[in-house]
């Protein structure tokens, strides 16, 4: 699953994402257990090429930056979804009185900021002869930063989530012209935006497919099922291919629990993300 397919889902989550904080019951601790640990395993991958790139060794080369190009896109598109995400699992926590969700989000959350960050640094000292490349990654920047605001004002009115946008004011302006106009017409009219705005100008290649795709059924199984019932959502190949990608999330949480016995000795099971 490419990284552009996640903003569409961000997408899905801003249109329902104060739905789903309302919602009773809360969502169930299973399904953003696996939500943690997909995003974990991805910032792992994440750290591991961004610090073989920027610390190589002879065992260890540095990848020519072209190969990394992709991954750089990865870090930086997904983002939508990782903010967005977060503001709705807080504010299900607060809603809820639960004290579940907002820890996961937020480790999640910061260890994607510190990702983030890495790129950032990269790309600011990129050689002269991938100069143009360093500039292509800072527009996408910009449109990740614009999208997101735009994407968290929908429920940003209701709830205090516009503190997890890259500019609170943007994202409460953009409340604000949603509150003054036709909601559903606008909304129509951003989706189309929003699709042209990613659909250009990204490598074909997706470093972490497989983990895209668990992010995105995990994401997708906390909401309830009737609210896909007048979304035409359930009938697309996308959302069956992140269905089935669900089935393979618990096996794959068990091997790194297996792989890793100290996790078991956490008081929480995220708190070692917060060490990556």
């Amino acid at each position: 699953m490419h990284a552009r397919e996640l903003v569409e889902l961000t997408a899905f989550v801003s249109a329902h994402g104060a739905a789903l904080i309302e919602c009773e019951p809360s969502i169930p601790t299973a399904n953003i257990e696996q939500y943690w640990i997909a995003s974990k395993v991805r910032l792992d991958r994440w750290a591991w090429r961004l610090r073989r790139f920027t610390h190589p060794t002879a065992s260890r080369p540095s990848e020519p930056w072209p190969h990394m190009e992709a991954l750089f896109e990865e870090v930086l598109l997904s983002e939508i979804l990782t903010r967005t995400w977060t503001a709705v699992l807080c504010l299900c926590d607060r809603v809820h009185g639960g004290d579940n969700a907002e820890p996961i989000a937020r480790s999640v959350l910061l260890g994607h900021t510190e990702a983030r960050h890495r790129v950032l640094q990269i790309l600011a000292q990129a050689p002269s002869s991938h100069l143009d490349s360093a500039a292509r990654m800072n527009r996408l920047r910009r449109r990740v930063e614009c999208w997101t605001d735009v994407l968290l004002s929908r429920f940003a009115d209701q709830h205090d989530a516009h503190q997890f946008a890259f500019d609170p004011k943007r994202a409460k302006d953009f409340a604000e012209d949603f509150r003054q106009r036709d909601s559903r017409q606008v909304w129509r009219l951003l989706l189309r935006s929003l699709r042209a705005a990613f659909c250009r100008d990204l490598s074909d290649e997706s470093p972490n497919a497989d983990l895209n795709a668990r992010i995105g059924a995990s994401v997708l199984s906390c909401f309830p099922p009737d609210m896909f019932e007048a979304t035409g959502l359930p009938a697309s190949l996308w959302f069956l291919r992140l269905t089935h990608a669900a089935d393979d999330v618990q096996s794959m949480l068990d091997g790194l629990l297996e792989a890793k016995p100290s996790v078991e000795k956490t008081s929480r099971p995220f708190g070692s993300l917060q060490r990556s």
